[in-house]
């Protein structure tokens, strides 16, 4: 008997949908016919692989209004953000393709021709999010370098990223492109198939035991697995500037972004100024659910998830940290704007991703402490420095695989330090991660 994932709407509580769940045996299945696939489809010219899936893309296009409501359905996430990010997957895969054929074609280096062959079949594990722009970051180059791919949604956002798959494999050629629902059982099967790569965005906990499962057969690993990235505001900073960016990156999405700031370390010489600056900005946000035009913050994509907030919050207040703007125990689903004072080390929202609308603040006086504080965890995806000519300086001592001066952390390629990344996506860098190099001298 066929087990089926409901689709939860985070606001109501309410069944937005369901889908089949992938077993182990549909799994074996998929990954024959994903292999069988993939010979041709390898066999094609890469501009043929590239002319295919902007052909495909384009088939979205109508479907801009649908892919969005069933993001904000699904995860929680307001009508104007969704609707950007489903307009913006749609034009991304086109250009994403053309970016992608432009970094793997063969190239000279010298005597030798570099060649970017298929690995073979690619298991994506994209997560909830960012459902539409994080898979296409990882599917559209493994298609491009002529892989065959098997998508394995989150279990929270099932039905874009189905809708997503059917729509493209309406022009796609049969079986390069599939798509298997579950859970950890259903994405710890595919891991454990005969596939030769795994592209994941996800925990660092769940990487763990992607990379464990995968090593027997040494496959191949793209993992982006999170952060708890800092931000240091010194004394030569825009006080005003940096309190915006503090806001609007800790409540982006929720919160619910791998590169939300999470910890920030603020000269005590400005500190007064910076922590009233941000209070007065963070009230101006609101909650709300998705058709709301006011809201800036949606409910959280489920209990779980809000009860971990929860608790960092009062973690942090039962350990001396100070609320200055929030509720101590707000109920679901959602978490109002959130700014706290005094979080020292030993504090959850200190030592671990919070992964929601809270801004939490402490003061340094030397920024040697500052910088071996905002060093001082296993994660290491994006940091922000904010300040004059010495911010510089200070960007270049920590420890994170993308860096923002001024400005938010993210670039190309997408990478992630320490254990926050294993390879990385994004440029031709990036996308040269989902073919074999292959050197042929001459």
């Amino acid at each position: 008997m066929t087990q089926t994932l409901l689709s939860i709407d985070p606001l109501t509580g309410e069944q937005v949908g369901s889908v089949a769940i992938s077993d182990r045996d549909s799994i074996s299945e998929k990954v024959a016919k994903a292999r069988e696939a993939q010979i041709g489809w390898s066999n094609q010219s890469i501009q043929q692989r590239v002319q295919a899936l902007q052909q495909a893309y384009k088939t979205l296009q109508p479907l801009q209004s649908n892919l969005a409501q069933l993001i904000s359905r699904e995860m929680g996430k307001d009508a104007r953000r969704a609707n950007y990010e489903a307009g913006g997957a749609i034009q991304g895969g086109i250009w994403l393709a053309e970016d992608a054929g432009k970094a793997l074609r063969e190239r000279r280096n010298g005597g030798s021709e570099i060649q970017y062959r298929p690995l073979g079949v690619v298991a994506v594990i994209s997560p909830w999010n960012y459902p539409l722009a994080m898979a296409n970051n990882l599917l559209v180059p493994a298609l491009v370098a002529g892989n065959s791919v098997i998508l394995k949604p989150s279990e929270e956002s099932p039905l874009v990223a189905d809708l997503l798959v059917k729509t493209l494999n309406e022009t796609l050629p049969e079986g390069i492109l599939q798509i298997a629902h579950g859970d950890r059982h259903t994405g710890e099967a595919l891991v454990q198939s005969d596939i030769n790569m795994i592209a994941f965005t996800g925990s660092r906990a769940t990487g763990q035991k992607i990379m464990a499962n995968a090593a027997p057969a040494l496959k191949r690993l793209v993992m982006e697995l999170g952060g708890n990235d800092p931000m240091i505001v010194l004394a030569s900073a825009d006080i005003q500037k940096a309190a915006q960016f503090a806001v609007a990156s800790s409540f982006e999405n929720a919160g619910q972004m791998c590169t939300s700031t999470e910890r920030i370390y603020v000269d005590a010489n400005i500190a007064d100024q910076f922590e009233k600056a941000v209070t007065s900005i963070a009230r101006q946000y609101h909650t709300g659910g998705w058709q709301d035009p006011q809201a800036d913050i949606g409910p959280l994509v489920n209990q779980r998830q809000h009860q971990k907030v929860v608790d960092h919050i009062q973690d942090a207040l039962k350990k001396g940290a100070t609320l200055l703007l929030g509720e101590k125990a707000p109920k679901p689903p959602f978490i109002p704007p959130t700014v706290i004072s005094g979080m020292q080390p030993g504090m959850q929202l200190e030592d671990e991703e919070t992964f929601g609308p809270v801004v939490a603040i402490d003061r340094f006086t030397n920024v040697e402490d500052a910088i071996q504080r905002a060093n001082d965890s296993v994660y290491g995806l994006g940091a922000v420095v904010f300040g004059g000519a010495d911010a510089v300086q200070v960007g270049n001592r920590l420890q994170a695989g993308m860096i923002g001066i001024n400005q938010g952390a993210g670039g190309t390629p997408w990478v992630g330090a320490k254990q926050s990344g294993f390879g990385y996506h994004g440029g031709a860098d990036g996308h040269r991660q989902f073919a074999q190099l292959t050197v042929i001298n001459l």
